[in-house]
């Protein structure tokens, strides 16, 4: 698409005016600020953090695929051993410091290379908390000294703008039941860790949950996994639920159901966090649990609690998440939210497009660009990893009904496990949704060795409607996991 440029008018007003103010320096924000700014409108972003990159580069998707990759070397390391290779369980350990100081100097590399970015294509940089003073002005109070800021001064500013996005983005829930809650940590404060725990409790049922009790167990920690009900992922199709929660127990990860924490306990004098040391998990079913960590995956909620958000009116759900339109527009129509702030498909690649969509219309002259929140595909870096688009079985059938319903299933073992004993084996589990006499597909579901890798390529297919047969009609690769989806029967 080739830029349209925008005449912008912002200098006419003053040098603290911009055609549009983003708050927040994530996915969402940038890819809003970036692609507005290469339209040619005058542009700042607003981090009140010292870095860019928002929870995903920072604390969420980047570190925690780095750590799922530590973890799956050490399962194949194990796995090796059935190929003829000779590794032994000390050959195995890993060097957690050394991981951390490799990660978190990659993730400031990433850092400096979104600081490169926003230079280059003249989006201005403001260190600093922005709250609304009015409808097209933001005061900005200093988080950090001048020397560290970008465009920062050691006073409270103000500008102003013609559109303001809202893209703060979201934030760990924490325990506020609990006793002894602060003995634990969130999803953040996993990736400060210096050390790899001995015991480890992890509590959630969600992806995060899932992923960050993986990692541990996979890494040698004994692992313990607290969820309030009978599965994990209720969100996701039961085959994947089912499947992935088996192969947890049966990998080692002591999965407690039914089960919440009443307090924690510790006999060590004022810890450090970032360090593990013993503890009592005290629950409401069975006996107390010994750790050296204890996780909490509980939830995220939209960081809008001090925007000054009551001062223009924009209306939020009742959990703080920003209310908008298929455009991303408020109830204040010069005022925008895209991403976690909105409570929608809180995925990272789903604020990228949101954001650089809604700069397209307004300043590209795209018209009616918008992003379409269905069929987003997600996957989950589980051990045996996720992949999956569209309607779950119950949404499809709730939708069309039992009857405008079929379900393709294939249930195997990759041939990489076929040197393996069988307790060393992952299982793979597909499932294919289709919906009416045309066989519509509206809804994969993957588990299994690659299923994160392949679902791309068919998420595109099913965006573009594909049905049963064009899956079915398309040649097989041999010997692959993938090919057991289209020759499914």
């Amino acid at each position: 698409m080739a830029p349209v440029p925008f005449k912008s008018t912002a200098a006419e007003k003053g040098k603290d005016h911009y055609d549009l103010l983003v708050i927040g320096g994530g996915s969402g924000g940038l890819g809003a600020a970036r692609r507005a700014a290469q339209y040619g409108a005058k542009v700042a972003i607003i981090e009140e953090t010292w870095r860019l990159g928002g929870t995903c580069v920072n604390v969420g998707c980047v570190p925690k695929k780095v750590m799922w990759h530590a973890a799956d070397l050490r399962e194949k390391l194990h796995q090796a051993n059935a190929y003829g290779y000779k590794v032994t369980e000390e050959q195995t350990a890993i060097d957690w410091p050394t991981l951390k100081g490799k990660r978190d100097k990659y993730i400031e590399r990433l850092n400096g290379i979104y600081e490169r970015n926003v230079d280059k294509d003249g989006v201005d940089y403001i260190t600093g908390h922005a709250r609304f003073v009015d409808r097209n002005t933001l005061s900005v109070s200093p988080t950090y000294p001048e020397s560290k800021a970008h465009g920062g001064a050691d006073v409270e500013r103000k500008y102003t703008a013609d559109r303001i996005v809202i893209a703060v983005g979201g934030t760990p829930t924490k325990p506020t039941n609990i006793e002894g809650a602060e003995l634990g940590f969130d999803s953040d404060g996993f990736f400060d860790l210096k050390e790899l725990p001995k015991r480890a409790v992890v509590v959630g049922a969600g992806y995060i949950a899932v992923e960050l009790a993986g990692i541990f167990n996979a890494l040698g920690a004994e692992t313990h996994l607290l969820i309030r009900r009978d599965k994990i992922l209720k969100a996701f199709d039961p085959m994947l639920q089912d499947t992935l929660q088996k192969h947890m127990e049966h990998s080692g990860v002591k999965v407690h159901t039914k089960t919440q924490i009443t307090k924690i306990t510790t006999e060590v004098e004022k810890p450090d966090l970032t360090v593990p040391f013993p503890k009592t998990v005290h629950v409401d079913s069975g006996e107390p649990i010994e750790a050296d960590v204890v996780l909490f995956a509980i939830g995220r909620h939209s960081m809008t609690y001090d925007l000054g958000i009551d001062n223009v009116g924009v209306k939020l759900q009742k959990n703080g998440d920003v209310v908008v339109d298929e455009y991303q527009t408020t109830n204040v129509d010069n005022i925008f939210a895209i991403g976690d702030v909105g409570g929608v498909e809180l995925l990272t690649p789903v604020a990228i497009a949101a954001g650089r969509r809604l700069s397209n219309r307004i300043y590209g002259g795209v018209k009616g660009d918008k992003l379409d929140y269905t069929n987003v595909p997600t996957v989950v870096f589980s051990h045996p990893t996720i992949g999956t688009v569209g309607l779950t079985e119950p949404q499809a059938r709730e939708k069309y009904g039992d009857d405008q319903i079929k379900v393709y299933k294939a249930t195997f073992t990759s041939l990489y496990y076929s040197m393996m004993d069988p307790e060393d084996k992952e299982p793979t589990a597909f499932k294919l949704i289709v919906q009416g006499p045309e066989e519509k597909v509206v809804g994969l579901h993957l588990i299994g060795v690659g299923s994160d890798e392949m679902l791309q390529g068919f998420a595109v297919a099913i965006k573009m409607g594909a049905t049963f047969k064009d899956f079915a009609d398309t040649v097989a690769i041999h010997p692959t996991s993938a090919e057991e989806i289209v020759t499914m029967r």
